[in-house]
């Protein structure tokens, strides 16, 4: 266990209301030791270190002016919220972060009243802070009444359609609202596009002493004193920048942009502000990602998700591995096609580092596109991509192509347009939980007429679907591949396209046949062999393909096999339904066949290690050998059952 910060202030603190009494200079010191204690806990638990410590200022300013949980303090994706459950109650928890059993790396409703709302995708910050204001308008009276609702948006999340909705619709209505623009100059990846280069240009022509004192703009919100060193700034802003013109032309009053890390900046508006306001309010911050500690402020990431990590030397404890990142795979494949074709080309939302793409970016600049946080958009643009003659290939976690699924119906599928949707992190990912889990993508596309939906086994059956997505011209096609390391298997020097719609036969056996959709082929050869040892050998099968389903394949281990079993990292609704009702259609089970499918359970999965929580699923190979013990009726003893 790493040595702990001293921290006397911090320790004094229980609750939001224990910062009321503190002084300005109280409030500074209980900054710093918040920092130490959010870089001293993470540094045991691995998570999002650098958002945290770029609103160590800005998460004290809040608490100690706004009166949580009456005021709804809400933090857009949340990663930035470790500093806030600190101060929340949550200190004794606060190293079994993203942990089975301990706090979310989110902000959680079922966790503490102190999280209003939950949130783990980007954008929704504003529009549910609109509605709790709403609520309040209309007489809504939860315990404890509501207050003010207070949205902290990050310079890359408002670059989302989502955000700028919720900004014409606040500006619409003209209640009193609170909108905090953490404005870091970095979301994951450096943001892109007009907005954050609007932002920029607000405060890149002039130091920030310039602004310093005041709200930087919203005079008659100010105390008299402040107002007219408030006006020369506004004066000097609006000449230089013309700093807050989209915003207030959507109704907001804008303050900034003043210093994040400055308390003597931050206190003294946010009490104006609070004080004074009769409308919707946005508050443009300016922070760093990873502040305050040289480890992170130095990575290219500003330290957005780190391993466990030493404190002294900032190096990460990562295990070592003998076999690539699937993620690693597909990056290279793709490269490999695109020398040979120069219409490939590639989009992600946000995420060039977490798909892969930086590294297609590096070598082909011109063919890689992100289109910041705007799934919907970039389905779109792929999809007018692919209708010029393009090969897109649209590069997105599965949770986040949810974002997107109206423009795959309507842009994509309705118009059988060549889109290629490379599909990371399906299945269950891990310590960022439910929210992240690439659960539903087999169940919301392979529904979709003409759609090819096919999942990767091993890290080179994803080389030979890059390789098959590439050649494949006849409407959309999908491939989904999970976190993490592949298997080890052998890998091919080149991609080779599969026939669509065929799987392949792995192991023939007798009695049971079991047909994998996806990379729990692993778990299901493991189980294959602890069943040998009972002398039953099953047949298994890698179906490849979830639409156009392998039909022959399908029929042919239903009649040779008195029990048949389906496995896939996806929810009800997914491969095991469409297997299911071409049986039915075809009358096999008035033959008699045993017929289990194993998806993941319909609930959601808290947290926890990968294989915790597949155990929590029922679905790792011990469990694959139960299931098929069970369907034979053979007890795990040996005897029938």
């Amino acid at each position: 266990m790493t040595d702990r910060p001293n921290t006397p202030l911090l320790d004094q603190v229980h609750s939001p209301a224990d910062l009321k009494p503190m002084s300005d200079r109280q409030l500074r010191q209980l900054a710093d030791e918040l920092r130490a204690e959010t870089i001293s806990a993470v540094s045991e638990t691995g998570g999002h270190l650098g958002a945290g410590l770029g609103v160590i200022e800005l998460t004290v300013a809040l608490h100690a002016v706004f009166d949580t949980p009456r005021d709804r303090l809400i933090w857009d994706v949340s990663h930035q919220c470790y500093p806030h459950k600190i101060l929340t109650g949550r200190r004794d928890r606060i190293r079994t972060l993203r942990q089975k059993d301990g706090l979310s790396g989110f902000t959680k409703r079922s966790e503490s009243p102190y999280d209003p709302f939950g949130a783990a995708h980007s954008s929704t910050s504003i529009s549910a802070a609109l509605g709790f204001t709403m609520a309040r308008e209309l007489g809504g009276a939860p315990d404890p009444a509501l207050g003010d609702a207070i949205a902290v948006i990050g310079d890359g999340a408002i670059s989302a359609g989502m955000a700028f909705e919720a900004l014409n619709n606040a500006g619409h209505l003209g209640r009193r609202l609170f909108v905090i623009l953490n404005d870091n100059e970095m979301s994951i990846a450096p943001p892109t596009g007009a907005m954050s280069s609007y932002l920029s240009r607000l405060y890149g022509e002039q130091p920030l002493h310039d602004l310093k004192e005041a709200a930087k703009g919203a005079i008659s919100l100010l105390p008299p004193p402040f107002q007219e060193g408030a006006k020369r700034a506004r004066d000097l802003l609006k000449h230089a920048t013309m700093g807050g013109t989209l915003f207030e032309e959507l109704g907001f009053k804008y303050l900034g942009p003043i210093d994040g890390h400055d308390l003597d900046q931050l206190l003294p508006v946010l009490r104006a502000a609070h004080d004074r306001a009769t409308g919707p309010i946005l508050l443009h911050v300016l922070t760093k990602k990873g502040k305050g500690y040289r480890f992170a402020e130095d990575a290219p990431d500003r330290g957005h998700a780190r391993a466990k990590f030493d404190v002294i030397s900032g190096k990460q404890h990562k295990a070592p591995s003998n076999a690539p990142s699937y993620t690693k795979v597909f990056a290279q494949a793709l490269i490999d096609e695109a020398t040979r074709d120069e219409r490939i080309v590639a989009v992600t939302a946000a995420m060039p580092d977490g798909t892969g793409l930086d590294l297609f970016a590096e070598r082909f600049p011109k063919r890689m596109f992100d289109v910041a946080i705007a799934e919907q958009h970039g389905v779109t643009f792929c999809a007018g991509l692919a209708a010029g003659g393009m090969k897109p290939f649209c590069a997105m976690y599965s949770t986040f192509l949810q974002r997107g699924y109206d423009q795959v119906v309507h842009d994509v599928a309705i118009q059988r347009l060549p889109v290629r949707f490379a599909i990371d992190r399906a299945g269950l990912v891990g310590a960022d939980g439910a929210t992240h889990a690439g659960a539903f993508d087999v169940a919301y596309l392979a529904n979709l007429p003409g759609f090819v939906v096919m999942a990767a086994a091993d890290e080179a059956e994803l080389v030979h679907m890059v390789a098959t997505a590439v050649a494949h011209d006849d409407g959309p096609i999908a491939f989904r591949f999970p976190r993490g390391e592949g298997v080890g298997v052998e890998m091919p020097e080149r991609g080779q396209p599969l026939e669509i719609g065929k799987g392949r036969i792995i192991q023939q056996g007798s009695r049971v046949a079991i047909l994998s959709f996806g990379a729990r082929l692993a778990e299901v050869m493991k189980a294959t062999e602890a069943l040998g040892a009972r002398g039953i050998t099953p047949t298994v099968a890698d179906a490849r393909f979830a639409k156009p389903l392998d039909r022959d394949l399908i029929l042919q281990l239903a009649a040779g096999h008195e029990a048949l079993i389906t496995i896939e990292e996806g929810a009800i609704g997914g491969f095991g339904s469409h297997v299911a009702q071409l049986l039915a259609e075809e009358g096999v089970f008035d033959s008699g066949l045993k017929y289990r499918s194993m998806v993941l359970p319909d609930t959601f999965i808290d947290q926890a290690s990968p294989r915790d929580m597949y155990a929590a699923a029922a679905m790792n190979a011990e469990d694959i050998e139960a299931r098929i013990l069970s369907l034979l009726g053979v007890a795990r003893m040996g005897k029938r059952a």
